[in-house]
Parts: C-alpha cells; sequence; structure tokens
C-alpha cells in the first residue's frame, strides 16, 4: 500500500496522486562478486622543504572538534576511463602539493599528556596512498547498496588522519576514495581539500580554498557564559548506555543509494508547506513520517517518541563571512522528540512546523558559541549528542545531514567529473544517518538529489514499499554508465 495523508495535511493526497503508483519491491539482478587486491602502496609528504612546514606543530582540538568521537568517514568518486595515461603518479604529485596547505592531514592524532585530551600532531609523517585494480566494470557496480560496491574502493586507515585508495576497473574507469578522521574535519572541510587537490591535478592555480586552521577563531568566551538549554542536546560520554544486542536482522544498520527527481521534491514543498518551509525541512519531516508509521508496524507503543536530529553548520554565523574557510569541525546536532502517535496522525505541515522550529533555535550565533562553553565545562570528559543515546521510551532515531555543498561535479583531476561520488558511513553507527546530495547526473539530472540511507533493513524495505514514487534505487540507467 502506498502512504496516505488526510486533506488536513494541506492537500500532501493531491501530491500523491500526481505520482501514484502500485506499491512495488525493487527488483534488481544480483551484482557479481569481485575481488579489489592492491597493487602499490606509499606514503605521499607535503611537497615542501620541511624548513618551511610548521613541523612538530601541535593544534589543539576545538570545543567543537572534541564532539566528534574517534570515527572514520568515506566519500568516493567513480570516473569514466581517462583518456591518457598512468593516473596514480599524477595524483599523488597534486596530493604533495596540496598538502603544503593542508599539512593538517599529514599528521597524526596525539594525547596532550597533561589532560589527557586529543591533539593534532603535525608530523609530516604523510598520507597513505593505496593503488589497487578491481576485476569488475563500473557498468557492473551495485552503487545502490555502497556495502557491496563504495566499501571495496575506499582504504583502512592504518594510520594518520587521512588515507586515499585509487582503483583501477577492469574498463579502464577509475575509483578515487578517502577515508578522513572526523575529529580533524566535517564534510565541508573535506570539500574543500578535494576541490583543491583536483584543481592543483589540474594545473588550476591558485586554488579556490586556503584552508584556515585557527582555532582560536573557537575559543570559549570569558566569563563562560552557559546556557542550560544544551543540557537537552548533548550530555558526556561516560553516560551513554551500552546499546542492546540485535536479535532480529531487521533491526540491523545498513546503506542504501537512491535519487529523486527534482519535480517531486518541488511539488512536494509546494504541496506540503506553499514554499514557506525549505526542501531539507520538508524532506526531513517526510521521513520522520515514514519511521514512525514503520515503528508502529513493529508493535512500538505510539506513546514512544522518535528523535530526529539535523546537521547545522555554523560557519556561516560564527565567522560572519559567507564563504569561510576554516578546516575543522564548526557542527552542532539540535534534535527534536515527538511522540510516534503524533508524527503518524497529524498533517505532514504539522511535522515539518516541528522541524523548523527544531532548527530555528539552533541556527544563530549564541547557540554556537553557549555550545563552546558547555564543552569548556565538561572537559576533559568527552561529550556527545544526546541523540545517540537510547532510553526505554525511545522509537526510531536519526540524523539528517545537508550535503547540498558536496562539489561531485568538482572533483575533476583532468579526466573529466565524476559520473557518481557519495559519501559513506562504515559499520558501527548507534543512530540512523541520511545525506542529501546533488546529482552528478547532467542534461536530465539538474536539480535531482541523490540520498544516502543509514537505516534498519526494515526501515529501508518499508521505505521502499510506501515511498516507491519519491525513492529511486541509484542505477545505471539514471547515472548513464
Amino acid at each position: 500500500m502506498m502512504i496516505h495523508f488526510s486533506s488536513s495535511s494541506l492537500h500532501c493526497s493531491k501530491f500523491l496522486d500526481g505520482f501514484r503508483y502500485h506499491s512495488r519491491s525493487v527488483i534488481r539482478s544480483e551484482a557479481r562478486s569481485f575481488n579489489v587486491p592492491t597493487t602499490r602502496k606509499e606514503v605521499v609528504v607535503a611537497a615542501a622543504p620541511l624548513l618551511s612546514l610548521p613541523e612538530n606543530r601541535v593544534i589543539p582540538l576545538s570545543n567543537l572538534d572534541l564532539l566528534l568521537p574517534p570515527v572514520d568517514i568515506n566519500v568516493c568518486f567513480f570516473y569514466k576511463k581517462p583518456l591518457y595515461g598512468i593516473i596514480g603518479d599524477a595524483l599523488k604529485t597534486a596530493m604533495a602539493e596540496a598538502l603544503v596547505s593542508y599539512y593538517v592531514l599529514s599528521g597524526e592524532v596525539s594525547i596532550n599528556p597533561t589532560n589527557g585530551e586529543n591533539e593534532i600532531l603535525c608530523s609530516n609523517g604523510g598520507v597513505e596512498f593505496v593503488e589497487a585494480a578491481a576485476d569488475v566494470e563500473l557498468r557492473e557496480l551495485n552503487l545502490y547498496e555502497p556495502y557491496q560496491s563504495i566499501a571495496k574502493f575506499v582504504p583502512m586507515k592504518k594510520h594518520g588522519v587521512f588515507a586515499i585508495q585509487v582503483t583501477e576497473l577492469k574498463c579502464g574507469s577509475v575509483v578515487v576514495g578517502c577515508t578522513f578522521d572526523h575529529r580533524i574535519a566535517d564534510a565541508y572541510s573535506m570539500n574543500m581539500f578535494l576541490v583543491s587537490w583536483a584543481e592543483i591535478s589540474r594545473s588550476d592555480v591558485p586554488i579556490s580554498y586556503v584552508p584556515l586552521l585557527k582555532r582560536s577563531l573557537l575559543k570559549p568566551r570569558r566569563p563562560l557564559i552557559i546556557d542550560s538549554s544544551i543540557d537537552k542536546l548533548y550530555m558526556p560520554i561516560t553516560s551513554l548506555t551500552v546499546p542492546q544486542e540485535i536479535t532480529n536482522q531487521d533491526n540491523i544498520l545498513t546503506s542504501r543509494i537512491y535519487y529523486i527527481k527534482a519535480d517531486v521534491l518541488e511539488k512536494f514543498q509546494t504541496l506540503a508547506t506553499n514554499g514557506k518551509r525549505t526542501k531539507l525541512e520538508f524532506f526531513s519531516a517526510f521521513l520522520w513520517k515514514l519511521l514512525a508509521k514503520h515503528a508502529a508496524t513493529e508493535s512500538v507503543l505510539p506513546t514512544k517518541t522518535s528523535k530526529l536530529g539535523i546537521v547545522v553548520d555554523g560557519r556561516k554565523k560564527l565567522m560572519e563571512q559567507e564563504n569561510c574557510n576554516y578546516f575543522g569541525n564548526v557542527l552542532s546536532v539540535p534534535f527534536g522528540e515527538r511522540r510516534i502517535d503524533d508524527l503518524i496522525h497529524k498533517p505532514l505541515s504539522w511535522v515539518t512546523d516541528e522541524v523548523h522550529k527544531l532548527l530555528e533555535s539552533t541556527m544563530t550565533k549564541d547557540h554556537f558559541l553557549n555550545l563552546i562553553d558547555w564543552v569548556e565545562t565538561s572537559r576533559p570528559i568527552p561529550v556527545i549528542s544526546r541523540i545517540y543515546s537510547t532510553g526505554s521510551n525511545d522509537g526510531p532515531a536519526f540524523v539528517v545531514s545537508s550535503g547540498k555543498s558536496f562539489p561531485v561535479a568538482r572533483i575533476d583531476f583532468g579526466w573529466g567529473s565524476p559520473v557518481f561520488g557519495s559519501y559513506h558511513l562504515p559499520p558501527g553507527s548507534r543512530a540512523g544517518y541520511v545525506m542529501t546530495m546533488p546529482s552528478p547526473v547532467e542534461n536530465g539530472g539538474s536539480g535531482d538529489w541523490t540520498v544516502y540511507l543509514h537505516l534498519t533493513k526494515g526501515q529501508l524495505r518499508f521505505i521502499e514499499q510506501e515511498a516507491s514514487h519519491v525513492f529511486n534505487p541509484v542505477d545505471n540507467d539514471y547515472l548513464k554508465i
């Protein structure tokens, strides 16, 4: 069956009428298994003479860096066959030059002997650069299931804070995969580096983004100003409960990648909110409603609550610049908690307004200043967002991140833009994660979204059954490969 909304949902039923299909299970041919043996490994260091680099300089983690656990994040780009040469050496040469400005990525995380906190040692220890070959063609990859594709093309980081893997496929196509330590950089920071690396590779200099590593920009105020509302969003990591063992296979987290057509997004936004809310707010509300309905089918009591968090970037608010090149983490994860019964039965417009409310109070300079001060009171005990905590009254919880600035078309190393690119979350998350990104498809994909969903198997199956008119599995036909 399809999801139906009452006429009180600001005529959302009209939206569904315009895009009504019969419920379907998405049928895909099984992608064949393949091997990705390593052919070469080396460590790439910054190209400048050591005397010109801040050798062994220690950069403390900012209070906003300290909000992040020690987790690695992946990002991967897929290219059609380059027209010339061996690309590995060219990418390494460009990498060495890029590390002169982004020398923090050539460092390592060390422990401050005084307070026991992590800090960045800019040792120029280098970036591990792995070259590999895969006995599979680009058109044979199952990009819809990242653990069957992306996960095989990103490196396991052995040391330092950043690693690269460049894989040549049987057809000559190339995959560039990266793994980075989230404590050192957020997606905005990594995007800056990737664009700069690509520009240097194309000899397109000076680079667009010279990173700003000045941690004093995020120092706490003196005297500290303590806002008790932060206590509702974050907590000491020592208060985090041990997760229950998962016995039901449907409750295991996994990932899928879909695309959403631009006309669907536009009609969504217009019919649900008369254009008064952003696409991200509406999309988040739509998904929140879907997951609440799934929880009800799993016999979760309607009086229980579901949590939605949305990642907010504070650069523009804190630095008061339209384009800030600060390299590090400048993120907050405000979240809302609503009864499952309300999320199911109240209009979609109401859910969208609730999403707007949770963002409205945190997209301010004061929120980030208060957060920085609040972390200061907890040090050296690490802190974490409360959305990752679970209690007896908790239903599903997930976090949405906007990747609208993901510069997939700009990661051109000299042989053309990627036909596909995506961030990827390795196993181990305690909550669902969703990232929206611009589609890489040209001439027909403009305005489309690529959406990365890291949710339980049961939730993903329910989404495909209930909202197949919205979520289309990424496939070769759509990507034109």
